[in-house]
Formats: C-alpha cells, structure tokens, sequence
C-alpha cells in the first residue's frame, strides 16, 4: 500500500471520532464553585502499624476511608451500598504473618443476605478480595461478627434458646468445619448479653454466665456476683474477654486487674511497650484529660497521660484507636490519639496537642439557610444618615445636621480612597471574600447549616471557610423522622437591626421544646440564646407580619395539647387570622385557626381529613412552596395570544401518600389540598407504584419522581394548574370565597436514573425561568430546563401548538445531557438535598447540595443577562465612548460656528 493511501487511511479512521464536545475552562474550574468530602460520623478506626502516615477508619455512611495522618485528608474512600444492604457491621486491621510477604489487610463485613466480606488494600483502598454469604433466615438484626487469629465468626443468637456459631477462614470463606454450632443457652436474653471475644456473656440477676465460642465444646462458665444487677455488662474497646459491670472490670479468663475505673469516663484499652494500658478521658475544666494506668499493676503511665484544651465547638470525646512509638529507647514515648466526639467531629491529638479535626457532622445535614451579609462601614454611614432623619408631621427637621452627616461620610469615603491608593490602608472590602461584608450583587454569603448531631455551622459560599460553629448541647429531634427546624425571624436587609435565625427542637430527657435563638453571621446567641418551653411541639411556623420598629418576625407554636403559644408573647396581636395545618404518619391532616388578642391566644380545629382510606397507607412526603418565591408572570401566552391564567394559590399543598393494594401491590396518592378551607383540589393515583419519592412544588406547577414498578423504571410526573382564560383575582388571593376548579394539564415522563433529591431554582424577582435540580444517584445535579418537563407538550402537535412559545413535542425519555451537569466530574456521594437561594443578580440562582459531600455552586437558567461577559472589551468600548464624547463636542462646535455665519448673511 502506497503511502499516500495509508493517509487516507488514517483520515478515514479519524474524521469519525470528531465530534463537538462540551467543557470547562481550565480557568473556570473551581472558579463559582467548591467540593468537600466527608466519611460520616466515625465507627471505628486503625492506625496503620506499618506506615505513619496512614488511618483507616470506617463510618456509619457504610464508608471505608484511607485518612492521612499528618493532615486529616482522605487518601482514598470506598463507599459501600446504601442503607441496610451496605451497613457495616464489623471492621478488623490485622497483617497476616504467615504468609511469605506478610500483608496488612482491612476486613469489613457488610449487610445481609448477601452479607459482603471484603479485604481492602489499606494503602490504595483496592479490593484484594472478596466472598459473600447467603443466610437461609431473614434479616437478623442482632447477628454479632468477630476476628481472631486470622479466622472470621458469625455468631447468631436465638433469644432464650440457642447461639448458632460459624467459623469461617476471613480471606477466602471456607468453613472451619462444615456447617454452624449449635450451643444450647436458654439463659441469653436481650440486652442483658454482650461480646467480649471470644466469649458471649450475660448478666442475669445475680448471675454472670457466659460461654467461649471458639473452644472445640463450647465451654460454659458461670459466677455469682455480688449482688444483682438491672444493667447490661458492657465492653471496652481493644480487650479482650473482659466485661465491665457495675464500673467494675471483671476478666473472663480469671486475669486480676488493679487498675481503678473513674466514673462518667470513656474507656480505651491499647497495648503500649508489651502492656496493656487502660486509657481514660474526661472534660475537666474545659479540658480533656487522658489519664492511662497498667491494668495488671494499676501503676500510672506519665509518659502517656495528656491534658488537652477542647475548643467549645466540640463535645465529649471518646478514643478511637492509639499509636506510640519510640525513635529510639533512649527518648520518651510519642502518642497519638484518635478521637470521636459526640458532635460527630474526628480529632486527632498528638503529644497533648490537637493536630486537625474533621467536621463529620456535615455530612448529614437536616437543615440549610443562607443570609445576607451585613453592610460595610461606608454604606452603613449612609443608611445611618437616613434612618436620623426626624420626621413630625410629614415635616424633617434637623436640616442641617443631615448636611453635616452627608459630608462627614464622603469625607471618609474620600481618605479610605486615597489610603487605599497609597496601600496605606485595607483592600477593598469586595475583592476579599473573608472580610462578611454585603458585595454589590448579592452573591457573597454565609451559608447556616444546622446536622443532625445538632451542631451549627457558619460557611463562606465563596471560599467554603467555615466562620463558626456552635454545638447545641440541650436541643434533640423531635422524633426520628421530624428533626430540628431552622427558622429565619430576621434578614440582614434591615440595618441596623442584626439578622436572626432560631434553631427548635425537643430538650433531651423531656418532650419540652426548647428554642435557640442566635445571628447566623457572627454565631453569637442572642439574649442568652436558649429559651426552654414548658409544653412540646406539635407543629410551628413564622409569622408573615414582622414585629413593627424592629422587623423580627415571630414564632407560631402548637403544643401537643392543641394550644397556642407566639414568641415573644408580646406580637400576640400578629398572628390573629392565620391558619396552621398538622400532618400525621397515619394520613390525618387538620386545619386549624388563630384567634389573639393583646392577652389570650387559642387555636380552633376548622377542618380534618383522613388521607389513609380507612387503609394502612401512610404520609410519606409534604412539599409546600417556597416562602421567598415570587411569581412574576399570572399568565400563560397561547398561540392565538389569548392568555392562559395561572392557578397561584399560596395555600396550596402537596401531600403524598404511599399503602398497601391487594390487586395493584403498592399505590401512591398525591393531593393538593387548600389548607385554609381544607379542600382537595386535585388528586392523582399511581399504581404499582413505591418510593423513593420526590417533590418540588412552586407557582402553579408540581413534579415528582417515583418508582414504578409494573416496568422496573423510575418515572416523573408534571402537574400544572389553570384559572382559565380569565382570571378570578387578580390583585388579592382567598381561599374562603370558593375558588374556582382549575384546570389541570398533566404528562409523564421516563428519567433515566434514580433520583436522589429535586430542587427547582429562585430568583429575586421570579423573571428568570424555573429549571428543576435533580440529584442523581451517579453523583450528578442535572439542570433540567421546565420546557422539558412542561406537561403541555403535544403527542401530535397541532399548528397551533406548534406556534405556541416554549413548546417542545412531546417525548417520553427525558434527555440527560452531560452538559447540564452543573458539577461536571465532582461527583456527590449520597445525595440528600438541594438548597437554592436567590442572589442580588435576578439571573443568577446560589445552589447547596448536602449528602455525604458538600457541593456550592451558582447557576443561570436563562443565562446571565444582566451581566457583561468575562472577556467583554473594556478599553474598546471606552476608546469608542470616549471618541463619541469628544465627536459631539466638536460637532457641536461645528454647528454654533454655522448657526452664527447663516446668521450674518
């Protein structure tokens, strides 16, 4: 072959993989938007024994993870299935001496039926090797697992009958011996037994028995104790077949301790120059204090005792795991500690000294708000100067001390200039995103992230520094599904008064509300910050009307004996008139409403439903609309430019409902309730249909996903309802003069993937269209444009239809375009939500998405129309303005010179 036809050749070959591809500048990577990666709240956790710059920990998001130990970053981190199916219920490091080239391998079992055994690579988090397990019974939620000596041990118990024991080689399956043990215990109980290996124990009355489960007969053993005992003996981490008991340790193995137990301590137990050392922390005095004894002896171990100083923002430590070592036998000990706090944080403390934490608990956020930030010293001297007016009668008066003030404040402004040109003084507050004041367009500001450990976060949008945090001691979820609120009293719009947000849940050990109240951009509390209720909560919300004089909006409280309560008590008066729902698990929602006075307040019940259908279903989700959204457009234009009036109703809910068919297995119901006068407006059924469902509810239109199960897909479904073709109101809205039936427009759609979470997006003034977020379960945040998912897109398009703006036919499969991704390769792991917030560009629309990462971003769903792009030509435009300015001049010039000759003819 010619060479000239091997070219051709190799055109032919390349012209086919050229194709447009859609990407990211290098320069605009990371440029609006920032990633953090988390594990969860830590399970266990192992130093590396042959390298030191390793921590392999485990969590209970079902991760493994690879820290360094000199920097808390994540090396590498395997995340395992979701829920039950990836829960791990057992962790091991151990090196394998026996083969030739002895190997450290991280064991970690995981789910059930199958249950996963893996050995991971502790230095690249690769899967060196893998086996399953099918159990015959159903899922057993008290299956107890267990390492020793390189072999694996799957112990289940049969409460008052038997232990059934299976012992398995950890690195291939085999079975020790072909099926389990059987271990005849009809004195095992729940919660009165425990694992402390390899013997499984209970603490009956009076009694301790117990019995080895690797010996060849499983030898039984049992002592009288001193006297009889209700709690259930408990294990120290890293010792072996020893239990404590009434703050006792008692060995298994008949080993004598001498080593004191302290009371309200956490226990530790690591092997330290070839002797076990009992290690024990405590907060005193602001400090922890790791005190360590010899358990045999009793004698104290100086060189690894440690007082540590613990920041206020974390809480009570317990250890994890311990490394110490020697450079050589002449110098002391150098210890690290692994620490686990109860606020969900990962500390590291080395010789006495805290070398990184890890905020964990931002992995499971239950809440998210953002504020404004407050004004610069310039254009607060500004707002200073109006809000001194002095107003009588329509008449100002201090003439001339706001003269006074204006040039007071422009002469500042002037010397800030000019010592800022001399570099005399500070930047500009713009150009540095930690200095929290306002910028121009409103898109620098703190994020408040309230977790479920009830720890409080202040977070830089831009640069992703966190400002405070604060750990809410005293304050609990109301119930496992309701976790705490996080409500917003007052803005930063309105100066000089201080942004505040309130933080509610239940107090601990009560079922009292208790209210923290604090400025989420300072993290300060405010008047003492705790308020404790004497009642528990039912349901609550923020009242529309903001106190007068000082803008703070107050809280409406139903108590769970349906009475009603407003702080402070003294806007009473504000929440006359308003009306309050509750929705119950069990499908009951009812409506109530407020009547207050200047001195008493009482809630009447006006209306109640019964979602349920006298069956098992039961609420699975609730979608209201956002309070800050704005609808720009009461209309639709149609193709004959008659307009289509939208049905804006802002008492409109969603409820979802998921029960039990005997015909159609599952069925999902969703209605839109008026929850003012309590009427269903639409109702939609699905059947053969299961969650996970998902809501986004705004303007006049509702979407959801769900599961359908009849052809194994996930589908959406897009609502959108109408007055008609002319509109009832169109100045005030009311749901107590019978409004009229909307029209509803329907449509489904297939998506390709498993939706994890939806959002739609905001605007300050609602100009912008509407696209819908969706979470994905690759990691991804589509932008999906509302045209797509419009439910008036045709099947067989008319022509008048097809004139008709923003219409799309009609097409099952909603495309998922890879640039709509608007976190490209920054995948998110365990997508939990999606929180949008408006900005002061009307364009642009700030995004959060929470889940096991954190990922902040800014979108524009109908692009940046009110701003200049980045390569917009500055010095060309000027030169051109400045060339007009100085041709008008001269023009003009011309035209006078003119004008005076004509006029001497």
């Amino acid at each position: 072959m010619s060479r000239k036809n091997v070219f051709l050749v190799k055109i032919a070959f390349f012209l086919p993989l050229l194709a447009s591809v859609c990407s990211l500048y290098e320069d605009q990577i990371g440029k609006f938007d920032w990633r953090r990666s988390f594990v969860g709240k830590l399970q266990d956790g192992f130093f590396d024994s042959v390298g030191n710059d390793l921590l392999i920990v485990t969590s209970e998001e079902n991760v493994v993870a690879g820290l360094s130990a000199k920097t808390g970053d994540i090396l590498w981190r395997q995340v395992l299935e979701r829920s039950a199916r990836g829960d791990i219920k057992h962790a091991a490091f151990y090196t394998d001496t026996q083969s030739v080239a002895p190997q450290s391998t991280v064991l970690t079992v995981s789910g059930h039926s199958p249950t996963l055994i893996r050995g991971w690579n502790p230095t690249e988090g690769l899967v060196m090797w893998e086996w399953s397990l099918t159990s015959h019974y159903p899922e057993h939620r008290d299956d107890i697992w267990f390492t020793d000596n390189l072999m694996l041990y799957h112990v289940i118990p049969f409460w008052e009958s038997h232990l059934e024991v299976t012992q398995y080689y950890a690195s291939t399956g085999q079975q020790l011996k072909p099926g389990s043990s059987k271990i005849s215990a009809a004195w095992i109980k729940k919660g009165k037994c425990v694992l402390a290996t390899p013997f499984f124990v209970c603490a009956i009355e009076n009694q301790l028995i117990g019995v080895n489960l690797i010996s060849d007969n499983g030898q039984l053993f049992s002592k009288t104790l001193p006297k009889a005992t209700v709690e259930a003996p408990k294990v120290i981490p890293g010792l072996r077949a020893t239990i404590l008991l009434n703050n006792e340790l008692i060995s298994l193995e008949g080993n004598s301790f001498e080593a004191k137990i302290q009371p309200n301590a956490n226990y530790f137990v690591a092997t330290i120059d070839n002797r076990e050392i009992l290690l024990q922390t405590t907060v005193e005095g602001g400090n922890i204090k790791v005190s360590a004894v010899d358990l045999l002896s009793g004698q104290s171990k100086s060189e690894v005792e440690a007082v540590i100083p613990l920041p206020a923002s974390l809480g009570t430590p317990a250890i994890k795991a311990v490394k110490c070592r020697r450079k050589s036998d002449s110098q002391p000990l150098a210890c690290r500690f692994l620490l686990d706090t109860v606020d969900d944080s990962v500390v590291l403390v080395q010789q006495g000294k805290i070398k990184w934490t890890r905020e964990e608990a931002l992995a499971n956020v239950v809440a998210v708000e953002m504020v404004d930030l407050p004004l610069s010293d310039d254009e607060g001297a500004i707002e200073d100067e109006f809000n001194s007016k002095d107003v009588d009668n329509g008449v100002q008066w201090d003439f001339f001390g706001a003269i006074a003030r204006r040039l007071t404040s422009q002469v500042y402004q002037i010397k800030s200039i000019f010592l800022t040109v001399m570099g005399l003084g500070s930047l500009s507050t713009s150009s540095n995103v930690d200095i929290l004041v306002r910028d121009s367009f409103g898109l620098h500001k703190v994020i408040v992230i309230l977790t479920a450990s009830g720890k409080l976060f202040g977070i830089d949008n831009i640069s992703g520094k966190v400002h405070w945090q604060k750990f809410l001691v005293e304050i609990d979820h109301f119930t496992e599904s309701q976790p705490m609120k996080l409500l917003v009293q007052r803005t930063a719009k309105h100066f000089p008064h201080p942004p505040q947000f309130a933080v509610v849940g239940k107090q601990k050990n009560s079922r009292n509300g208790v209210i923290y109240q604090f400025n989420p951009v300072s993290g300060e509390p405010i008047q003492g910050g705790i308020i404790r209720l004497e009642y528990g909560i039912q349901q609550l919300m923020v009242l529309n009307e903001a106190e007068s004089g000082n803008f703070l909006r107050a809280i409406l409280i139903l108590d769970e004996k349906n009475r009603a309560h407003v702080l402070p008590e003294s806007e009473k008066i504000q929440a006359n008139g308003m009306f309050l729902f509750t929705v119950k698990t069990e499908g009951e929602v009812s409506g109530y409403h407020i009547h207050a006075t200047n001195k008493e307040i009482s809630a009447n019940l006006v209306w109640k439903l019964d979602l349920s259908g006298g069956s098992n279903a039961q609420v699975i989700q609730v979608a209201g609309k956002n309070p800050m959204e704005r609808v720009h457009s009461q209309g639709r234009v149609l193709s004959d430019r008659s307009v289509l009036y939208k049905y804006v109703n802002p008492n409109l809910i969603a409820i979802a409902t998921f029960g039990l068919d005997a015909i159609h297995k599952y069925v999902i119901n969703v209605h839109l309730i008026d929850v003012v006068s309590g009427s269903i407006v639409v109702t939609l059924t699905h059947r053969r249909a299961k969650g996970p469902l998902h809501m986004v509810h705004s303007e006049n239109w509702l979407v959801y996903s769900y599961y359908n199960d009849k052809v194994r897909r996930t589908e959406m479904t897009t609502i959108e309802l109408y007055e008609g073709k002319i509109q009832t109101n169109s100045t005030v809205w009311s749901s107590l003069i019978s409004p009229p039936e909307p029209m509803v427009e329907r449509q489904s759609y297939i998506i390709p993937a498993n939706v994890f979470a939806m959002k739609e997006t905001i605007t300050e003034k609602g100009i912008t269209n509407k696209d819908v977020l969706i979470g994905l379960s690759t990691g991804a945040i589509v932008e999906m444009p509302w045209a797509l998912l419009d439910p008036r897109r045709p099947v067989t398009a008319t022509q008048n239809q097809a004139r008709e703006e923003g219409v799309i036919p009609y097409i099952p499969e909603l495309p998922l375009p890879s640039e709509n991704v608007i976190n490209y390769n920054q995948s998110i792991a365990r997508i939990r939500g999606i929180y949008t917030a408006p900005s002061g560009l009307e364009s642009t629309c700030l995004v959060i998405a929470h889940g096991l990462d954190m990922f902040v971003t800014r979108v524009a769903p109908s692009k940046t129309f009110d701003l200049l792009k980045e390569d917009f030509d500055y010095f060309l435009i000027s030169i051109v303005l400045l060339g007009l300015t100085v041709a008008s001049y001269v023009v003009k010039h011309l035209a006078s010179r003119k004008a005076v000759k004509q006029a001497w003819k």
